[in-house]
């Protein structure tokens, strides 16, 4: 019998493999991890929170890196080596499109919409960083866009989603711990960065490794500050959302979800004094949500800029008021009250002995525990479960409720909304509602 030669042997695995696409990982044995369960993904903004991004994802195949400045994304760079670096995330899809299943969006929100469409539309899995958008123009187009895309899994970075402490709270809630809810008060220390200003007018050299006009993507062109860039941006309506489109996408996730809060009716600012391109220094936002599936209006108070609420009656004394450094968030019942932190950690009843039995004797556990916000999203990815903040479903309905906060700060006056579509009754600036791209960026 003639020994098959190279041409006849590759022939024949060929025709064997035909039958089968992806081998199972019992078959290949304890601790092997079959290709077909390896994600390539690429991580657009790679330092300050992109960082936490990119180790969310590194039990993956880490392809491509992009950051428009290389200093920053140094420390990703050389954790890394073998990821291709990039500038430019449009030149990144471009090059390395092909060999990209996910990506992360972990820039400035002013460039959030415009890399999460163009890797949307190039059927990518797509995480970006909150709040999903800058305006609610661009957070109804990506909605929009993903709702089209069913088989792309979507996941905004709103981690608190996937702690237990929103879970724990929403079982409290639906079993009458508290009974009816009927206000929700919030407040942060933010902003930590300069806002309430008027635009710095001195000249800046712009640092040797960032490139200022990709920094700037489709904003406006304006010169280097080192008042926008690094992280002072937050403040700018040109480039972030201030003290509420940074921590409400954290903060008011719980009680979105939970009492199914959606659009609201109403909307009363008060801040301090106004600038027309910076969000003020201190405000205190009221927003008012109609009955909706058997419960009754809830009052929900946001307060950041040092603004606190009230010392609630019953907390004990000696007890810290407010608890927690960053923020928190307390949910007013008609026969209780919890107090949380800002990303839903740590839940408790205000009143101790109530808490205490509650804790001794836990309710039954009605929502599975996540594994974590990249876990979550990984898994969906791959055919699990799905995950629970994507862009159509809960994502970007939150985003809209907080952004409408933000549009009613800017106007300096209320705002009546219409809660079944969203619309505002008042006339605000269009290019608040989507601004106008600088050449070169399409949303």
């Amino acid at each position: 019998m003639s020994r098959p030669n190279r041409r006849d042997f590759v022939s024949t695995m060929a025709a064997g493999m035909g039958a089968f696409h992806i081998v199972p990982r019992h078959v290949l044995g304890r601790g092997y991890r079959a290709p077909s369960d390896t994600l390539n993904v690429a991580c657009i903004g790679v330092g300050g929170m992109g960082r936490n991004d990119v180790r969310g994802m590194e039990g993956e195949n880490l392809v491509a890196l992009c950051d428009v400045d290389w200093n920053a994304a140094d420390d990703a760079f050389r954790s890394y080596p073998k990821a291709k670096r990039y500038k430019d995330y449009r030149d990144m899809l471009d090059r390395e499109g092909k060999n990209i299943d996910a990506v992360t969006v972990s820039t400035p929100d002013h460039s959030h919409a415009a890399a999460t469409m163009l890797y949307l539309k190039a059927g990518k899995h797509v995480y970006c960083q909150k709040p999903l958008a800058r305006t609610l123009g661009e957070v109804r187009a990506v909605k929009a866009e993903a709702a089209n895309r069913p088989k792309q899994c979507t996941q905004m970075g709103n981690q608190g989603h996937t702690g237990d402490g929103m879970r724990i709270m929403r079982e409290w809630v639906e079993a009458g711990v508290i009974g009816a809810v009927r206000e929700i008060h919030y407040w942060t220390n933010r902003p930590i960065w300069a806002q309430g200003i008027d635009r710095p007018t001195a000249a800046h050299n712009v640092p040797p490794t960032l490139d200022w006009n990709l920094w700037l993507g489709p904003a406006p062109e304006r010169p280097y500050n080192p008042a926008y860039a690094p992280f002072s941006w937050r403040g700018w309506w040109d480039f972030g959302t201030g003290a509420l489109g940074d921590m409400a996408c954290h903060g008011m996730d719980a009680a979105f979800w939970a009492l199914d809060l959606k659009y609201p009716t109403h909307i009363s600012p008060e801040t301090t004094r106004l600038y027309p391109e910076t969000a003020p220094k201190s405000s205190r936002i009221e927003y008012h949500f109609p009955a909706r599936n058997g419960r009754g209006e809830v009052k929900v108070v946001w307060r950041d800029g040092g603004l606190w609420p009230a010392r609630p009656e019953g907390l004990p004394d000696g007890a810290s008021w407010p608890p927690e450094e960053i923020g928190g968030q307390m949910w007013v019942g008609d026969s209780g009250a919890i107090l949380a932190g800002m990303y839903g950690e740590n839940p408790r009843l205000l009143d101790a002995k109530r808490d205490a039995e509650l804790k001794a004797t836990p309710l039954p556990q009605k929502y599975e525990r996540s594994p974590g916000v990249y876990a979550e999203w990984i898994r969906a990815m791959k055919g699990g479960a799905p995950n629970l903040s994507t862009f159509n479903g809960h994502a970007g309905p939150l985003t809209e409720m907080v952004l409408l906060g933000c549009l009613a700060v800017r106007y300096g006056r209320p705002l009546d909304v219409n809660p079944e579509t969203g619309a505002i009754a008042q006339p605000v600036p269009e290019e608040w509602m989507k601004p106008v791209y600088r050449k070169g960026w399409v949303l």
